[in-house]
């Protein structure tokens, strides 16, 4: 244990520690410890199979992943992600934690383990990825019955949002209280939110990030979703991350900015020295076309994920790149040169953030190590092209199993068992029977 992690909680007399990590899905796992347990320990153990729960708490067979006798990892805490939780009834503090084997090397079924293979081959080839994340989510009255729709909650007007209100101060306005909280929970975390609009749904809304290394990114991205909720319950409501919450709405994305600088000079490799494009910015935007439908998975994790990705609905189908073309998969936002960036518009909020800058990373690294040539760009709507990625869960599984190029920068074992997971998630899901089946069959067929 670091002198500085004994300081900062001696120094903010730390009652306990959530020691915590990421599953497959984006959950939060771990333990809450006595802070004179987490000093003397100094590290964490959980069996490995726990990386391996589905949404919905099931497990498929993880013997070929963890092995026969269900062992435990090493979880080691990151001091550069040790934090106080702002809004813990006492003085509680939170850091989370790599997966390691018992001989030191990174657990590959870990999410942040999987990331951490994507940028050390960046790292190999003297590049340090650049990403900046903006997080679509919904505000939602409360309801403890799920079989009733998600209704837009009740302002400080009293009010529910009557009609789609993009952009408008007003709207943010009416939740004031809780946003002010929020931000002040977002400061105290060290989160580095950056920005605040309306997005177009009724009760939708957005954050951006500051841009940064893509592992601090994601951590922030974990922590900022549990800030959320945790800040929507005090003021009464709920808040959701889900991809597509209601059926007449705008499904909610996580568009990811990314660029890579050179780390011997901090330069951006995507722009050469006259400030025009460079050919491995065209590179990349090559990779994410030709993978980024494979490692839609990653993308759009859930089954309510394809809810989405539909036509006219404000999210892409398609993985077409354009100049500041929204209707594209693939953005590239007006910019200097310093700035060149390719925006992925097909993640949605609902996404692990560890596996979601993991893919897209990947997508850009195997466009640039390849030589990929894109497309020509794409000048008007891209509204018409619908059939480029899955079109639901149990295709998008298909797709990165068959993806060996994913698959070997991944890690073959992790892809495996991430595709198990999911394949438990759809075969539950595909047991419900839906209030539209029984509304349409039940006595007309």
């Amino acid at each position: 244990m670091s002198q500085a992690m004994k300081d900062f909680l001696r120094e903010r007399s730390i009652h306990e520690v959530e020691c915590v990590i990421a599953d497959m899905t984006g959950i939060a796992r771990g333990k809450i410890l006595p802070k004179d347990l987490f000093l003397s320990e100094g590290e964490m153990r959980l069996p490995k199979s726990v990386l391996l729960n589905t949404v919905n708490g099931e497990q498929p067979n993880n013997m070929p992943y963890v092995g026969a006798t269900d062992p435990d990892m090493i979880c080691v805490p990151d001091l550069n992600t040790l934090r106080q939780v702002p809004w813990a009834a006492e003085n509680v503090a939170l850091v989370i934690h790599d997966c390691q084997n018992f001989d030191g090397s990174p657990v590959g079924l870990s999410p942040r383990a999987v990331l951490r293979k994507v940028l050390k081959l960046y790292a190999e080839r003297g590049w340090q990825p650049v990403v900046a994340p903006e997080m679509e989510f919904y505000l939602v009255a409360r309801s403890s019955n799920p079989h009733e729709p998600l209704t837009p909650p009740l302002g400080r007007s009293g009010k529910t949002e009557s009609g789609r209100q993009s952009y408008s101060i007003d709207a943010v306005n009416d939740f004031d209280p809780f946003f002010l909280e929020l931000s002040t929970f977002c400061k105290q975390h060290d989160l580095g939110v950056e920005t605040l609009i309306h997005e177009a749904g009724a009760g939708q809304m957005e954050i951006n990030f500051t841009h940064g290394e893509a592992l601090e990114l994601a951590d922030r991205v974990f922590l900022f979703k549990r800030a959320v909720r945790e800040t929507a319950l005090r003021h009464g409501i709920f808040a959701t991350f889900m991809a597509k919450p209601m059926e007449t709405e705008p499904g909610s994305a996580m568009h990811i900015h990314q660029s890579v600088l050179d780390t011997a000079t901090g330069q951006n490799i995507f722009s050469r020295a006259d400030g025009a494009a460079s050919d491995l910015f065209f590179n990349y935007i090559a990779g994410l076309e030709q993978y980024a439908a494979a490692a839609t998975l990653l993308f759009a994790p859930h089954v309510n994920s394809y809810r989405r990705l539909s036509r006219f609905m404000s999210a892409p189908t398609n993985v077409h790149w354009g100049y500041d073309n929204r209707t594209c998969g693939i953005r590239i936002p007006n910019s200097t040169p310093v700035n060149r960036r390719v925006e992925n518009r097909v993640p949605g909020v609902d996404v692990n953030p560890y596996l979601a800058m993991a893919a897209t990373l990947a997508c850009g690294y195997l466009g640039m190590t390849q030589g990929l040539t894109p497309s020509p760009p794409t000048a008007d709507s891209a509204e018409h092209v619908h059939d480029q990625l899955p079109r639901n869960l149990e295709d998008a599984i298909l797709r990165l199993r068959e993806c060996k190029p994913l698959g070997e920068i991944l890690g073959e074992l992790f892809v495996q068992a991430f595709c198990e997971v999911k394949e438990l998630e759809f075969a539950t899901y595909s047991r419900v029977i839906s209030s539209w089946e029984r509304e349409h069959l039940m006595l007309l067929v």
